[in-house]
């Protein structure tokens, strides 16, 4: 144990060495970027988007994506154009009224999902449902400045059609979803039955918009199902692994971390709380945010360990670790997230962009993992960054990363795949995310250094960025920030009162629910005394069983189930000196008189088990590219 210990003790210094002397070569060469040159840049950036949606419009339009050398179309998801969906509020947000206008038509016309195509329910969710519902909410609200005079809901109808065709991947035994669907069909007999946690996990903003818009509970229940599947599984020191089998519950890879596989599970724990006021998303935020930070945290970077014994598994950044601190932002966390974009950066400017893997042991790129697919996630992280702290050291930062764009991965029609970050060689695909993310947070950075003028920082609503990118906003009928009453699955066994509509009168500074209390982190708790709508009005809520002592695990039907296989279970305190020790509280609390200790079945609860209809499943990997953090609001 002692020989592992300075081991990791020998790999921080070498990280340390790496990463501060990258700063000071940078810090030594770099020039600030003046308001002027902040302008020039951001409408470098819109030049950019407008070569790659134009190449796709003209060279790939219908087709899913474009192969910006070869100038031709490919069908990657679905072969319902792809791009244009997930590009629709990108158009929106740069007040493109024309393209967005003839886009919403054209697909309001001509877009159908009654096909025979097996796709992913993630990846669909995250780039098309999502999509959708955000160019929705935006063509249908004269508030929002580019309704669509013609617009008549039908891209609302296309999620809701598309939604249902996904809901029979959400008939398993553990309410976890099968990784992929036919649209047509449902669940093929011999779908894969292991699926990974960010896939089952990063359903609950697009599925829950809906049921809000349609009024129909079923969708945001299978996800909210999903989530509690797997917590529940989660190990006895609240790490979950990144692969497992939706009908045994039983993971089958236990690599625990915040990158590759996960990510995106943690992402939507906070970002439900803040889109739907549910309480529920911020217990298990708090419990997994402070286990993340206790275990995989080795400042300023992150590893992978066992998720039972938390014993290092990989010393690896990989590149969609980078999203983390634009999320910590949103958390209140500052300071961690400052010095984790600087170590992430550091690696952008080694190579000129960021492999899909790092070696912190060798301070090299991870073989097999070379290139860098147009991702999204430190650019979205600079913008948060900057956003909360004015630091000009990010529009540098932002400055770096586009020339790199520029002159790296430009190409005939668009911009290139970059294959191999070292010799910067281009591979012909554009993924739909490049519009939807990359190019949209690099606009939104140097807009805000400008002097903003969008939907995002001066429009009618607060929003919440999906891990695609899209933006969701908080308005009245979608965030339903004070009904924290509602709890879904506890109850009084020795009780006799019987459901009951109460009505609740919420300050927007404190909540108090059920005899415990919470208090809000920085973020959280700005964005709930910011919201327009949050008054102190009362709202009335269907209150299921008023039990005064109840935890906040009790409360919300969050037991735990432990695993069969669990040998290395025993050895999580042993073996805890042998990981990364570093410690971080998490930001977001609750009430000392709260009892966090895990339930086991002998507790007076149930979990709730909502009804699950037009289900079935599938699988399939988690989304390379995750991560767009929330909330348009400056700290």
């Amino acid at each position: 144990m002692e020989a592992h210990t300075r081991l990791i003790q020998f790999f921080s210094v070498l990280l340390l060495l790496f990463v501060f002397s990258d700063i000071f070569i940078y810090k030594s060469l770099a020039e600030s970027v003046t308001p002027e040159e902040a302008k020039q840049l951001r409408d470098e950036v819109r030049e950019m988007l407008y070569h790659a949606f134009d190449g796709y419009m003209n060279h790939a339009f219908p087709r899913d994506e474009l192969k910006p050398l070869s100038c031709e179309g490919e069908d990657t998801l679905g072969g319902y154009a792809l791009t244009l969906i997930d590009s629709l509020d990108t158009l929106a947000l740069l007040g493109d009224r024309e393209r967005f206008t003839s886009s919403v038509e054209w697909i309001g016309k001509n877009l159908r999902f009654d096909i025979n195509k097996t796709v992913s329910v993630f990846e669909t969710t995250i780039r098309i449902l999502g999509g959708l519902l955000s160019a929705h909410l935006i063509a249908s609200d004269y508030a929002t400045g580019m309704r669509v005079p013609s617009y008549d809901d039908e891209l609302l109808h296309l999620a809701e059609d598309l939604a249902r065709r996904l809901l029979p991947a959400f008939d398993t035994p553990t309410g976890i979803p099968f990784g992929s669907v036919n649209l047509l069909h449902g669940v093929d007999e011999k779908e894969s039955k292991i699926t990974s946690t960010a896939g089952g996990g990063t359903l609950t903003l697009e599925f829950g918009v809906l049921s809000r818009l349609t009024n129909d509970p079923i969708f945001e229940q299978v996800t909210k199902n999903a989530v509690r599947g797997l917590w529940a599984r989660r190990s006895k020191i609240n790490l979950v692994g990144a692969h497992i089998d939706v009908f045994t519950g039983e993971w089958t890879q236990k690599d625990a971390g915040i990158g590759t596989s996960i990510d995106s599970f943690y992402e939507y724990l906070l970002k439900a709380y803040l889109l739907f006021g549910d309480e529920e998303y911020l217990f298990i935020f708090k419990e997994a945010y402070a286990a993340a930070m206790h275990y995989l945290y080795n400042d300023p970077w992150y590893v992978e360990v066992n998720m039972n014994s938390a014993a290092l598994v990989w010393p690896l950044f990989n590149s969609l670790q980078a999203f983390w601190p634009g999320l910590q932002v949103l958390a209140g966390d500052i300071d961690p997230a400052i010095r984790t974009h600087t170590a992430f950066f550091s690696v952008w400017k080694r190579y000129g962009f960021t492999p899909e893997g790092f070696n912190l042991a060798t301070l090299t790129v991870q073989h097999g993992q070379k290139s860098y697919p147009l991702r999204p996630e430190l650019i979205e992280s600079t913008y948060w960054l900057y956003k909360a702290t004015r630091n000009p050291r990010y529009l540098d930062a932002g400055r770096d990363m586009l020339a790199s764009l520029q002159y790296g991965a430009r190409c005939t029609c668009g911009y290139c795949h970059i294959s191999d970050v070292e010799f910067h060689t281009q591979e012909d695909h554009m993924e739909s995310f490049f519009l939807a993310e990359t190019v949209k947070y690099l606009w939104l950075l140097f807009d805000l250094a400008v002097g903003p003028d969008n939907l995002v920082e001066n429009g009618p609503y607060k929003y919440i960025f999906s891990t695609e990118g899209h933006l969701l906003p908080a308005t009245p009928q979608i965030s339903l920030v004070r009904d924290h009453c509602l709890y879904f699955g506890s109850y009084c066994r020795n009780s006799n009162r019987r459901q009951e509509s109460h009505t609740l009168d919420i300050s927007p500074d404190f909540q108090e629910t059920n005899g415990s209390r919470f208090y809000a982190s920085p973020g959280v708790s700005s964005f709930l005394s910011h919201s327009s709508f949050h008054k102190s009005t009362s709202a009335s809520g269907l209150i299921k069983g008023l039990c005064p002592g109840l935890t906040h695990g009790q409360k919300f039907g969050l037991s735990y189930v432990a695993s069969t296989d669990t040998p290395l279970e025993d050895e999580s305190s042993n073996q805890r000196e042998t990981t990364i020790t570093q410690s971080h509280a998490v930001v977001v609390v609750s009430s000392p008189d709260a009892d966090h200790s895990q339930l086991d079945a002998q507790n007076d609860h149930v979990t709730d088990q909502e009804p699950r209809e037009n289900q079935g499943a599938t699988h399939q990997d988690t989304k390379s590219d995750l991560g767009s953090i929330d909330l348009a609001e400056e700290r």
